[in-house]
């Protein structure tokens, strides 16, 4: 279910991360973009983790992880994939597999109409 723009607003002020705060503030101006908004004001234990895993069969859209990207596993065919985080290794094999990451921030600036996109709940 995605929150309102004023509960979103109202739970902005427990985080304590300036990035995400810049994230949230993005996300929440741009109506495509609200569900991700909702999903990052939520507490940090609700935000899913991925791993390499688990991007197989997702080729051809933009992968949204509202969380971090972790190394289980191995990197899938080409992809375009933005996350909150990526951990050194994911990094190192996405990298490495020829796919074009970017941090959610990145992603929500530079595609506004939310093309492609794939949000991974």
């Amino acid at each position: 279910m995605v929150k309102t723009k004023t509960k979103i607003e109202k739970q902005i002020g427990k985080k304590t991360s300036s990035r995400l705060v810049e994230t949230i503030i993005l996300a929440k101006k741009n109506p495509k973009w609200i569900e991700v908004a909702s999903i990052l004001t939520g507490p940090r234990r609700l935000r899913r983790n991925v791993n390499l895993s688990e991007l197989e069969g997702y080729s051809g859209s933009t992968v949204v992880v509202c969380g971090k990207v972790l190394s289980q596993g191995e990197s899938p065919q080409k992809l375009k994939v933005a996350a909150l985080g990526y951990s050194e290794t994911a990094r190192e094999k996405l990298l490495k597999a020829g796919c074009e990451i970017n941090l959610l921030i990145e992603e929500i600036e530079s595609n506004k109409e939310a093309k492609g996109v794939k949000i991974l709940k």
